[in-house]
Formats: C-alpha cells, sequence, structure tokens
C-alpha cells in the first residue's frame, strides 16, 4: 500500500522470527500459537509461508515439525529453494531469546497485525469517501463494518475445559440461589410468559412475529415499558417504522390511559392532562433510549449501542422490525440471503453486548389463506436462518382480528412456538385496543 509520508508499516522482526523459532525449538508449542495467530498476523512473506507450512505439516498431515520437515515442506511448494531455507530456519532459532517467552512474542505480532489492518481500513476509508460515486449510507456501512471487523478480531478464540465451565457454572447457581429474583433475566413483567421463558437473558435473541394489525409493536413497547419501569433494566428502543415522538404517544397513551385517537386529535381535558403529566414524570425516571432512524444497519445499531455505557449486561435491545432493516454487503445476493445475514449479526449482537435482543418480525402473507389463521415458525417471512438464530420465537395471534363475532373479543395469544432453554406453549392475554396495551392473565395452555 502506498504510504504518503514514507513511513514503515507495524512490524516486528524480531517477534515473528521468535514466534517461529519457538516452534522450532518445541513442535509442542504450535497448538498454542495456531489458535491465536492466523497466517495474514506475520508481515514478512517468507515467514507467511513457514507458519502455513506448518500448519500444512501439522493440521493437514499430523506430521512432526523440524527442521527437516518444514525444508522439504517449503522446497516442495516452491516457496523457496532447500539451502536457503535450511540456512534461515537455523537462524531464526539462534536469535529467538526463549521459548518461555512465547506468549508475549504472539501478542507483539498480533498487535502489530492490528495496527496494519487499522492502517489499511483507514486508506479504504479514505478512497471511498472521495469517490462520489458511492451512495454516502454505502460508504458508511462499509467503514463501520471494516473497523468492527477488526475489534470483533480480538475476541478469545480458545477453547475452554470444562473444569473452568463448571466453576463458572457453580458460581452462577449459588448466585441464582441466594438471590433469585435478582439473577433471573431480564423479566417481560406477564407472569404466564416469564414462567415460560424464566426470563429473557444475556445474548438472547427473541423474534416476535405477527402480521400487520396484531398488535407486535404494542407488545414489545409494553415489554420495553415493565423492563424499564418494573426490573429498572436500560433499555434501547429502535423504531424503524415510526418516528421517536410517535412512539413516546403510544407509550403515553398506555400510562396514562388515554386512547390513542384522543392523544391524537389534541382535545384533552384538565383530567386528562393530569394523567399525562404524571406519565410523563413516570417515564422520565426510566432509563429508556429511543432511536427513530429509518433505515438502519446491525452495525449502525451495535456502534450506537456501545456508546450506552450501562447497557452491557444490564439492558435490553429491542428492533422494530426486521425487515426494515437492510445489510449492504450481502443484498446483491437476494433478500432472504440479506435477512438471514440481518438475523445472524443481531444474534452476535447480543452475545457481544450481553444483552437480550427482540427483534419484530413480520409473517409471510400466505397465513391469510389457512383456515384457522394461527401462525407457526414456518411463516417467517423472508426466514432464511431466523429460526436457526433465534434463541425464542414469539408468535402474536388475535381471534376477533378475523372474526369479530366469535367470543374471545379483546384477546391475544402469544404462542412460544421456540424456546431454546425451555417449553413452549401459548399463553392467553388480554389486549386493550384503546390503550394499545396487553395485559395478562393467568391461564398457561398446553406447554410441550
Amino acid at each position: 500500500m502506498p504510504d504518503e509520508f514514507n513511513r514503515q508499516m507495524p512490524f516486528s522482526l524480531q517477534a515473528e522470527q521468535s514466534v517461529l523459532g519457538s516452534i522450532l525449538i518445541d513442535p509442542e508449542k504450535f497448538k498454542d500459537v495456531a489458535v491465536l495467530l492466523y497466517e495474514s498476523d506475520f508481515y514478512l512473506d517468507l515467514h507467511r509461508q513457514i507458519y502455513s507450512a506448518m500448519n500444512t505439516l501439522s493440521l493437514d498431515q499430523n506430521r512432526n515439525i523440524d527442521l527437516i520437515t518444514l525444508t522439504e515442506a517449503m522446497v516442495e511448494r516452491g516457496d523457496t529453494d532447500e539451502t536457503t531455507c535450511r540456512n534461515y530456519l537455523m537462524t531464526i532459532v539462534e536469535v529467538t531469546p526463549s521459548t518461555a517467552n512465547l506468549r508475549d512474542y504472539i501478542r507483539i505480532v498480533r498487535e502489530k497485525s492490528l495496527r496494519r489492518r487499522l492502517i489499511e481500513a483507514a486508506s479504504e476509508i479514505s478512497e471511498t469517501a472521495y469517490d462520489d460515486s458511492e451512495n454516502i449510507n454505502t460508504v458508511l456501512e462499509r467503514s463501520e463494518q471494516l473497523i468492527y471487523g477488526i475489534s470483533d478480531s480480538q475476541q478469545n478464540n480458545e477453547l475452554e475445559h470444562i473444569r473452568d465451565l463448571l466453576t463458572k457454572t457453580h458460581m452462577s447457581l449459588s448466585a441464582l440461589a441466594k438471590d433469585p429474583e435478582g439473577q433471573k433475566g431480564v423479566q417481560t413483567h406477564f407472569s404466564g410468559l416469564d414462567n415460560v421463558l424464566v426470563g429473557m437473558n444475556k445474548g438472547e435473541l427473541l423474534i416476535v412475529g405477527a402480521r400487520p394489525g396484531m398488535g407486535k409493536t404494542s407488545f414489545v413497547l409494553n415489554i420495553a415499558e415493565n423492563a424499564a419501569f418494573k426490573g429498572k433494566k436500560t433499555v434501547c428502543f429502535f423504531t424503524l417504522e415510526m418516528s421517536g415522538e410517535e412512539l413516546v404517544k403510544r407509550m403515553l397513551s398506555t400510562e396514562a390511559c388515554i386512547a390513542s385517537t384522543t392523544l391524537r386529535s389534541g382535545k384533552l381535558s384538565k383530567e386528562e392532562w393530569d394523567r399525562i403529566g404524571l406519565a410523563c414524570t413516570k417515564l422520565a425516571e426510566c432509563n429508556i433510549y429511543i432511536d427513530g432512524t429509518t433505515e438502519s444497519t446491525v452495525s449502525r445499531i451495535k456502534a450506537k449501542l456501545k456508546r450506552i455505557k450501562e447497557l452491557k449486561g444490564n439492558g435490553l435491545v429491542v428492533i422494530d422490525y426486521l425487515q426494515l432493516m437492510n445489510d449492504p454487503t450481502t443484498a446483491k445476493n437476494g433478500r432472504t440471503a440479506e435477512v438471514s445475514s440481518i438475523s445472524r449479526n443481531l444474534k452476535l449482537m447480543a452475545k457481544e453486548l450481553e444483552v437480550p435482543v427482540i427483534c419484530c418480525s413480520q409473517l409471510n402473507r400466505d397465513l391469510e389463506k389457512t383456515k384457522e389463521k394461527v401462525p407457526t415458525m414456518a411463516d417467517l417471512r423472508e426466514s432464511g436462518s431466523i429460526e436457526q438464530d433465534a434463541d425464542v420465537v414469539l408468535l402474536l395471534y388475535r381471534p376477533d382480528y378475523y372474526d369479530q363475532k366469535q367470543d374471545q373479543q379483546n384477546r391475544a395469544q402469544v404462542i412460544v412456538a421456540k424456546n431454546r432453554h425451555g417449553s413452549t406453549g401459548t399463553i392467553e392475554m388480554a389486549w386493550d385496543p384503546e390503550h394499545t396495551r396487553f395485559s395478562e392473565l393467568s391461564r398457561i395452555d398446553e406447554p410441550d
């Protein structure tokens, strides 16, 4: 890459040589290096070739690594001639101070590699920013992905021994036994649903699917309010369908028990204004953040969430809704592939931020052609990997939406169609259309 300041790209010759030399001195060390360094982490081409040949010998061919086998492998690959290869391998063994400091050598090589990737990313960002033919949203998306791709690569990728995991699990169970309520995941505060889900846990992706008009926005908004007000959680709500002000009006309608049509008309009595004031005071005390950006991507949402320090480990993220999101990097592969990429990245985001993520999803129109019109997971629109990525799938169904004469007026069913960590079933709830509010009934039908 051209360097206008004639500066050398960051790298440490001695650290790269010492990593390779440590492996030649003690071939058993290769397993420690292989989980932390990639071939691309080495700056010099010769070092990349040596490390690649080590990979081939150890992992692909299950052979021992030494001066002879490594020289033979590199010569067969056409990387270098035998004399030059053997002499250089002997040199890097001689200049390696000690295998005891291998972890430090690895750290230095890794840090230099990350610095080079940052420089390359900055250069690519600069070039695309100068190109006026590129859509600015595509430029921003690509820039964010480049930076967060580097950040994500620093995640620990080593296997954990079961004894370490047992220790963590035992500590978690002990904490749960001492404080059952405090250690549970984020509660919906709908007891029937919480009994089935046992809370919404860190790193989980929950999909709420429904046809238009079923109240999925109201449902997740009710959960968000409950989590913030009753659970004292930090809640971040991304509304891609309406503005933040419109969302707050819905919240005020629910909290102040004022019909949404009355709020929109602005014709409020003194008593209703008093209730609005009380609702405003109550909601202002909640730790709720709202984003009304109409176009968004997972990387952009993650960038915003990382700025909310109190969210990690003690919050809830709600996105309304999945089909309004986009992913410029996979859009050319078709909408199904794009939605699949979005759902997978939402799951990864939940794990990284250590929060449950609720995302609304549309259901296919074909559901309307069925006799019962009761949704199933197969009805998830442009589903792709949504079913696979989701830890929990909740489907909303209101019988009176299709039949005003039937006897279940203002009733709703929350169908737990998937629950990776527990049972499934149907929770009966009440629906208040005037105030866009769900409330619980005490009955749970047919748990699996």
